[in-house]
């Protein structure tokens, strides 16, 4: 899963980009409103962390702009602004969840995963591929009851494959997953965490099969 952070206040921004890199996601990071909407623009996010206090262009002003053109992207928005008028107009806007500063972490952490797996999961807790076991909340991989000793770039190449079972996965969609906002996304890249993962699962006789020029597809076991 792949995270906008939006976030003005450089010591907080590198927190949170930290902590959730640590929990396996793809983060990229940025300190103005005009950032945030040229990021969203150029890269598929599976959520923002948006704080309404941005410089330039307001975070009020990127959700009223990501809303008015159709993106479904779940927003969760940390803010100073706690009052309940703040609250409403977030959520009014097309916020899906609102927290105040100062806020824990883990708090934040776990907002993110119930959007992430009512978003993308259907609110399931756990995805299962043949001996596979995907737990949706701690993102670990368990392999015939065992835990999987994944990379955070290989969990989420798997987390997107087993997304769609028996469905091709274009290079360009997985590059997406690996690599930052400021780095160039390189097929190379993609080809390296792919072939790790094939022999993480080689146990698991679980097939990643090539096709050639265009992606990867996780074969559907029926």
């Amino acid at each position: 899963m792949r995270i906008l952070v939006a976030e003005d206040d450089e010591f907080l921004a590198g927190g949170l980009r930290l902590g959730l890199e640590q929990k396996g996601y793809a983060v990229d990071a940025v300190r103005s409103g005009m950032e945030a909407a040229i990021a969203l623009r150029e890269v598929g996010y599976d959520l923002l962390v948006l704080d309404l206090g941005l410089p330039g262009l307001d975070g009020v002003d990127v959700l009223k702009g990501l809303r008015r053109e159709g993106q479904s992207l779940p927003v969760i928005v940390i803010t100073a602004r706690d009052s309940i008028e703040d609250r409403i107009q977030g959520l009014d806007l097309g916020a899906n969840d609102y927290l105040t500063k100062p806020f824990d972490f883990r708090e934040l952490e776990a907002r993110i995963r119930a959007l992430l797996r009512k978003n993308a999961w259907g609110n399931k807790m756990e995805i299962v591929h043949g001996p596979i076991r995907f737990l949706t909340n701690s993102r670990e991989v368990v392999i015939d009851g065992k835990t999987a000793e994944l990379t955070p770039r290989e969990v989420a190449v798997l987390e997107l494959l087993l997304q769609r079972v028996g469905r091709l996965v274009g290079k360009r969609q997985l590059m997406e997953q690996v690599a930052g906002w400021e780095e160039e996304p390189s097929e190379n890249a993609i080809e390296i965490v792919i072939h790790r993962l094939r022999r993480k699962l080689e146990d698991a006789d679980v097939c990643i099969r090539t096709v050639r020029g265009f992606g990867y597809m996780l074969e559907d076991l029926e």
